[in-house]
């Protein structure tokens, strides 16, 4: 995997290969009577680091620390990344005689300086083969002695040896930020560190609200981190007193080279160095998919990336709080148990494993009971909802306790790490028991079990046979009624979708009027709406006259009924009445992408921070598409009208009528009518009918770049750039995102990447391969010389249906 550390441009590889070059200190220690100027370095004892002043961009210059030893220039750290940045190469660092470093410009005046806490006879600075810069006397280099390091002030980097974490006596945190951007390596919003509240946790921050935690530590890796283990390059140690807690990274070999990031995208990446390839291969992404996302399925919910209709289900004895928010979607009030606790009367607990522990925030430890003296504890206190062990290492240790709801549950299916949650004896067929226990008599007890075994089982086949007369009877009741669905193709159970009513449908457009028209399409004709209770809706109705509008139809509930994502339109329901098809959706309040783009007036609110957003929406959509949602479906109609805007910009792909789904083992489809819309079209499929998952990645391709090749070539992309972005945009980000579009856009389906890969290009600073001709549809030949695939036959009867843009 090409990867490698977000902040890195042509112009800042440059200014570190300058830095080689230019005079050097040829140390590794800044003495008072010798400073480094702009242009010198000083490097470790071991020449694993450098330290000097670098350039990410063409203005502002900030002192850092980066491998000397690594082929791609890569800075671990930064000094004045909080305060004013030097505007010329007139920089000077120094250390006073009060073992203070200072940083100057060309004035004199302190653009950043450290601090200490006493005095030293001789103080130096000293860059150690760890890459941490410390102060110290120079005749005593005892750590416990350092007047201030480096290491005490991480910025997005976790180096070996480094603390995540806190001191508990002086109130020093470390933490890591992200970068502002590529080029800027001021804090960005995203933060990750250390939660006290109760047992000890990381969370991962947008400013204030959680995106991420870590779970908490078990001995061997945090319970959010499942995959952290085997370690052959590392060892993690998490330290845990009254004086500290902290998480940190101890090599198992000198000789590896390995780091932990925070990137400007709030991802945590593990990234190792590689010297067969000389470049960075990531072992380690969180959070990597939608069930990373903090407490996304609410209280006793679980997220289960691999479920094969929705991410959020309720643990076993809870049910959705609010059956109606569920079936939209929209998880955020959780489960709730389906039989009350009874404390007084005796609960009990179920074993759960195989799952990401709850958050911690409200919880309570022990180091030293056992797992029984750990369940009576919680039995007695009716507020403890759940209890486990503390250190999972040589048969379990200590007790951890949660009180209040359990939230930020996610399936972890590899874990098998046990937690046992509270429930009523009633729930889980205790309740018997405990009361024979009260009697104290074991025939009693055989008595009592028996009769009850007999009632249950009775009670089940009468519940079973209640059930499927209901049913029939309302099968039979439904097929008597005018405009049953069968002659359409289809019944309503099989569509499993909420079913709306005709009049209420009816009311919430004003009786479809043509003041609430959003749009029209081969389909028939979108309405807004708005139900008894607020909530906006767009309806899609079938013309009557559409057969393929029926098609349509029937192909996009199949795909996208059950597909539930941040970037994909939520399906709410239909209305299958009298004549009437219609589908009810989301509304989106701001349209659709070529709404803004394709409009000169409107191109201006769309800034290049929202437009890389919306990029990367539509790339996290296409993923859950292609790979991780239960059916792996093809669009084969994405395009900038296919992309609708929330009220915060957000996209959310639309339109599944042209859709098509691959079983496990297929890779790719062929058809002999092709549909699509001109211009988004691969070649492969718009000449010989071939679609897969790599026709969609052209289509992105074409949505990021609306491309012109001659550009590209004639070394002039910054020419593609919207003029309506110009200023907002942030050059390197802009120059990636064409590049990848031009990587995706590639004639051979075989060369293009695939959207995994896209994501990870957008979000980090790797080596990007140098893109292939694009594919264009005037070509017949889809194999050029400078590709190895394979070529594929025409169909010469192929019957091509493309929907004609609009001038632009």
């Amino acid at each position: 995997m090409k990867t490698s550390m977000e902040g890195y441009t042509i112009l800042f590889f440059c200014s570190l290969l300058l830095s080689i070059f230019l005079t050097s200190t040829a140390t590794d220690t800044i003495t008072m009577s010798q400073p480094i100027r702009d242009g010198e370095t000083i490097v470790s004892a071991g020449g694993s680091f450098e330290l000097g002043i670098f350039s990410p961009d063409s203005m502002k210059r900030y002192l850092g620390i980066w491998y000397k030893k690594i082929s791609i220039p890569t800075v671990v750290w930064v000094a004045n990344r909080e305060s004013t940045p030097l505007v010329d190469s007139s920089g000077v660092l120094k250390v006073t005689k009060e073992g203070i470093l200072q940083l100057l410009n060309r004035n004199g005046s302190i653009i950043w300086s450290s601090n200490s806490s006493r005095w030293a006879q001789n103080p130096v600075a000293k860059l150690l083969d760890t890459g941490n810069l410390v102060v110290i006397d120079e005749k005593d280099d005892n750590p416990e002695n350092f007047l201030w390091q480096s290491f005490d002030y991480p910025c997005d980097t976790l180096l070996p040896g480094m603390k995540l974490g806190r001191n508990m006596t002086t109130g020093l945190e470390w933490h890591l930020s992200s970068w502002k951007s590529t080029d800027n390596p001021s804090p960005g919003d995203f933060t990750y560190r250390l939660d006290p509240q109760g047992f000890p946790q990381f969370v991962v921050r947008d400013g204030s609200v959680e995106q991420f935690r870590s779970g908490p530590w078990n001995g061997l890796h945090f319970s959010g981190f499942p995959d952290q283990i085997p370690y052959t390059t590392y060892n993690p140690h998490f330290v845990f007193n009254q004086k500290e807690t902290y998480y940190t990274d101890e090599l198992c070999n000198d000789s590896v080279v390995t780091r932990l990031v925070l990137n400007r995208n709030g991802i945590i990446q593990r990234f190792s160095w590689n010297d067969q390839t000389q470049d960075w291969d990531l072992s380690q992404s969180v959070p990597k998919d939608n069930c990373d996302n903090y407490a996304i399925c609410g209280a006793y919910g679980s997220c289960n990336i691999g479920n094969s209709q929705d991410y959020c289900g309720c643990l076993k004895g809870f049910v959705p709080k609010s059956q109606q928010d569920w079936d939209i979607s929209d998880y955020s009030n959780g489960c709730v148990r389906r039989m009350p606790l009874n404390c007084g009367s005796g609960d009990g607990f179920t074993k759960h494993s195989g799952i990401k522990f709850p958050d911690t925030r409200y919880s309570w430890y022990n180091e030293s009971m056992t797992l029984k003296e750990c369940e009576s504890l919680c039995l007695k206190n009716c507020s403890c909802m759940a209890y486990t062990s503390l250190d999972v290492r040589n048969g379990g240790s200590g007790c951890l306790l949660w009180f209040g709801d359990l939230i930020d549950i996610r399936a972890f299916p590899e874990d098998k790490k046990e937690i046992y949650i509270r429930m009523a004896s009633s729930e889980i067929g205790m309740s018997l028991s405990l009361k024979l226990d009260q009697v104290g008599s074991k025939k009693k007890k055989r008595v009592w079990i028996i009769v009850s075994l007999a009632l249950l089982v009775g009670m089940v086949f009468l519940g079973l046979g209640l059930t499927l007369f209901v049913r029939k009877k309302k099968k039979l009741s439904r097929e008597g009624k005018k405009g049953h669905t069968v002659e359409r193709g289809y019944t309503t159970e099989e569509l499993e979708l909420p079913l709306f009513d005709l009049a209420t449908v009816a009311n919430a457009t004003n009786n479809f009027s043509i003041n609430n028209k959003l749009g029209q399409g081969g389909f028939g004709l979108v309405y807004k709406g708005v139900l008894e209770d607020g909530q906006e809706i767009a309806v899609k109705r079938l013309s009557k006259n559409s057969r393929q509008g029926l098609n349509e139809f029937k192909n996009e509930v199949i795909h996208i009924a059950k597909l539930q994502h941040r970037n994909l339109v939520k399906l709410l329901g239909c209305c299958l009445q009298v004549d009437e098809t219609i589908l009810i959706y989301e509304f989106m309040p701001n349209k659709s992408l070529d709404f803004f783009i394709f409009d000169h007036t409107r191109s201006i609110l769309l800034d290049w921070t929202k437009r890389f957003q919306i990029i990367i929406g539509i790339a996290q959509g296409l993923l859950y598409l292609h790979r991780d949602s239960r059916l792996r479906i093809i669009h084969r109609d994405l395009k900038a009208g296919n992309i609708l805007l929330d009220n915060k910009m957000n996209p959310k792909i639309s339109d599944f009528g042209l859709a098509r789904s691959f079983d496990e083992n297929e890779t790719e489809g062929n058809t002999k009518k092709v549909v699509g819309t001109y211009g988004y079209m691969s070649p492969e499929y718009a000449i010989d009918g071939l679609y897969s998952v790599k026709s969609d990645v052209f289509s992105f391709g074409v949505l990021l770049l609306e491309i012109a090749w001659r550009l590209y070539i004639e070394g002039k992309p910054l020419e593609l750039i919207d003029a309506s972005i110009g200023d907002s945009s942030n050059t390197s980000e802009v120059l990636r995102a064409i590049h990848v579009g031009l990587l995706c856009v590639q004639r051979c389906p075989e060369d293009r990447p695939n959207m995994s890969t896209v994501v990870l290009m957008l979000g980090s600073e790797s080596e990007l391969p140098q893109p292939k001709q694009p594919g264009f549809f005037n070509e017949r030949n889809l194999v050029g010389t400078d590709s190895s695939s394979h070529k594929h036959e025409p169909c010469s009867t192929n019957e091509v249906t493309i929907t004609l843009l609009e001038a632009r």
